[in-house]
């Protein structure tokens, strides 16, 4: 029997090639890990969604800081418009010291400085998501400001209550009274899972197949000094700044030749 023959046989009798056996064997393979990645996120799920169990006796862990009205504001006319503001503002920080001091290194010295606590402040998408609690009335109280982010590597645009003074911190004890629920079968299945999965080096497998990546998530913005003022504008844009940058510079009040203005 010529090769013709052989396949033509192959084909009808529908015997699987080498190359499909380890094509099918991989296929399943890839299968098995989504199918994990699955049991992973609902075995985490059912986790979280554990309730709270209330303790029989409640303890102290270190204290807690947050904002409250102060006491003029809190008899004045608009006590319950700054009450609502800051539900909605407030932060609390947790420090197993009451001054709420925290070491810092200065001049090659180890010294002890309290910490900074602010209300919230927005960022712009938050300000603009529909998902916004505050209403028009309450945006008027806030104004926007430009800060460097060394993450971002860029000015970042946030919303800052513009009236912090109305505000005071109080420092309470912290007092642990509920803890989580613990379900030693979901535990012990969670563990045998990591396990496997760690033990097998599979994670990243895992992952690259029902994420697509593996890679950690970064900045990829470019440097100021890389970057192009003139990108994402118009064309008329640009030369309406340009003929009034002219017109400006034609009419004397700064010369051409000045040092300064020419950035030496």
């Amino acid at each position: 029997m010529d090769n013709y023959l052989l396949d033509d046989y192959i084909q009808c009798s529908r015997l699987k090639k080498k190359r499909q056996k380890k094509r099918l064997v991989k296929e399943d393979f890839e299968k098995q890990l989504i199918q994990l990645n699955k049991l992973e996120g609902e075995l985490w799920k059912k986790k979280s969604c554990l309730p709270l169990v209330p303790l029989a006796t409640p303890y102290q862990k270190g204290w807690q800081r947050y904002f409250v009205l102060r006491e003029d504001i809190a008899r004045s006319k608009e006590a319950l418009f700054y009450k609502t503001v800051l539900e909605k503002i407030n932060t609390v920080q947790y420090s197993s010291d009451k001054s709420f001091k925290k070491k810092k290194k200065r001049k090659r010295k180890h010294v002890y400085v309290e910490s900074l606590q602010m209300v919230k402040e927005f960022s712009e998408s938050e300000w603009r998501s529909p998902k916004l609690a505050l209403t028009e009335k309450e945006k008027t109280h806030f104004y926007k400001r430009e800060r460097w982010c060394p993450n971002c590597k860029r000015y970042k645009v946030h919303y800052v209550f513009n009236e912090p003074w109305r505000y005071v911190l109080r420092v309470r004890p912290n007092m642990i009274t509920h803890t989580k629920m613990v379900d030693a079968v979901l535990e012990s299945e969670i563990d045998k899972l990591d396990n496997y999965l760690t033990r097998n080096f599979l994670r990243n497998s895992m992952i690259k197949i029902a994420r697509g990546s593996v890679n950690y998530w970064r900045w990829n913005n470019k440097k100021i000094k890389y970057q192009n003022p003139l990108d994402n504008k118009q064309i008329h844009t640009v030369m309406d700044e340009y003929y009034k940058e002219k017109e400006y510079l034609n009419s004397g009040a700064i010369d051409p030749k000045d040092k300064k203005y020419n950035g030496k």
